[in-house]
């Protein structure tokens, strides 16, 4: 099939040259020319495994390519696929501003164009937002009726990022919200051949669904951290509390996210937990547990900054810094987080991560990190050494082996702040110089 990808994000960019690789004909479209330029070079504008290879590949056949020409691209194609951010606004609601702004550029499009064309919403939405919002600017530009004139469909993603080319071959369900029957034809078309149950459903329910995965991964997480906090506090084990926990399969469900670790973060659970709690209070639905899993996650950030501060040291090293190994996303990551609180409270920090380089952050990403962490060029060192060099207490927030090989062991070094359960911290956990987040 012909395919137009809307945005060159996370989700966009490996929908694209997944699309691509499967044999579709895949056209990107950014309004950064950064990333269609990157694209076209046969370079990926993300950091997420395999990516850089798959682009480059799809790129050279000529499976892919990109552009900024809206029209171009949907005159060349059959199915638009919108992963356009949404974002949280202030008040926690949905910001669907690049969505409205997207469906109105199709809309146009398609008014020239004629003939079926699918267009599949991809980004997250709350339910109602494509039928009430998007469908009336779509069928008023195009000047027809959505399920007749054009074709509407909700399709979301349950891509990881780090992962998330993996997840893609291989997704544990493909959620297909048709408007119409020939609607959700098309979608299917598109990841013919992919494993994993295909649930075609109305389109309300298939944005409710994303929210559901991503509120109760969150929880799950929340749940995790803060049994561990407790059990700590008690002389517990929490990593053989969850491991007892667990093996219940029946009825305690599955193992993903259950680990005590550090706060989540990144694009996608704060801003949806946020706007779901957002919809359920303007409906007048209370959700206590909703409502506190935030709180939660961030009373979780703040017990790294109270060991740091019980340390009495002032120079701080910091391992980590993206949302999740293996990615550049800096998107509500809780280790940016932390590391603005500890800044703010005049620590002397420095940080490493071999993923993050301030010169190759893009778009939305840069201008997170640029209003969250401005000094983020003068904090970011070139090497683990320099970091460990340079600190007397470090906070571990990655697996990353080149910082796993180098850490001290015993007091002999800098003191070490676990927030992800090393390998070794059933070893470490009788040194002096080692404190675990919540074990």
């Amino acid at each position: 099939m012909r395919v137009s990808v809307f945005g060159l994000g996370y989700v966009g960019c490996v929908s694209a040259a997944c699309l691509a690789s499967m044999g579709h004909e895949v056209i990107g479209v950014d309004v950064n020319q950064v990333k269609v330029d990157l694209v076209n070079d046969g370079k990926a504008p993300v950091v997420e495994e395999r990516i850089g290879e798959l682009i480059a590949e799809v790129v050279r056949t000529g499976a892919l390519r990109a552009t900024d020409d809206v029209r171009e691209a949907v005159m060349n194609s059959e199915v638009s696929l919108v992963c356009v951010g949404t974002p949280s606004e202030p008040n926690g609601s949905l910001c669907t501003t690049y969505l409205e702004r997207v469906t109105e550029q199709i809309g146009a499009a398609l008014a020239e164009r004629g003939g079926r064309h699918t267009v599949v919403f991809r980004s997250t939405m709350l339910p109602g937002t494509c039928l009430n919002l998007l469908v009336p600017i779509l069928e008023k530009y195009v000047g027809g009726t959505a399920g007749v004139d054009v074709g509407v469909a909700v399709n979301p993603e349950f891509l990881r990022e780090g992962t998330s080319v993996r997840d893609f071959f291989d997704p544990p369900k493909t959620v297909i919200g048709e408007l119409d029957r020939a609607s959700g034809d098309a979608v299917a078309a598109l990841y013919e051949g992919l494993p994993g149950e295909v649930f075609r459903v109305p389109v309300p329910t298939a944005e409710a669904i994303k929210y559901a995965d991503n509120a109760f991964h969150g929880l799950k997480i929340g749940f995790a951290n803060e049994l561990g906090a407790v059990c700590q506090a008690l002389g517990v084990d929490s990593h053989q509390v969850i491991d007892v926990f667990l093996a219940d399969r029946k009825l305690n469900i599955s193992p993903a996210y259950l680990r005590p670790g550090f706060a989540f973060g990144g694009s996608c659970l704060p801003k949806d937990l946020r706007s779901l709690v957002h919809a359920a209070q303007r409906a007048d639905v209370s959700v206590p547990i909703l409502a506190h899993v935030l709180p939660s996650n961030s009373a979780h950030l703040q017990r790294a900054v109270e060991l740091v501060e019980r340390t009495g040291r002032r120079r701080v090293g910091m391992f980590g810094l993206s949302f999740k190994p293996g990615t550049d996303d800096l998107r509500e990551s809780p280790l940016v987080e932390l590391a603005e609180r500890l800044f703010g409270k005049g620590y002397d920090l420095k940080i490493y991560d071999a993923n993050v380089s301030l010169s190759r952050l893009l778009g939305a990403n840069r201008e997170y990190i640029e209003n969250r962490l401005p000094h983020l060029a003068h904090l970011l060192a070139d090497s683990v050494d320099d970091v460990l060099d340079h600190a007397e207490v470090c906070l571990i927030g990655t697996k990353d082996p080149a910082v796993l090989s180098a850490l001290p062991h015993g007091d002999g070094g800098p003191l070490l702040i676990d927030l992800v359960h090393l390998p070794d911290a059933e070893a470490r956990r009788t040194e002096p110089g080692y404190m675990g987040l919540a074990w």
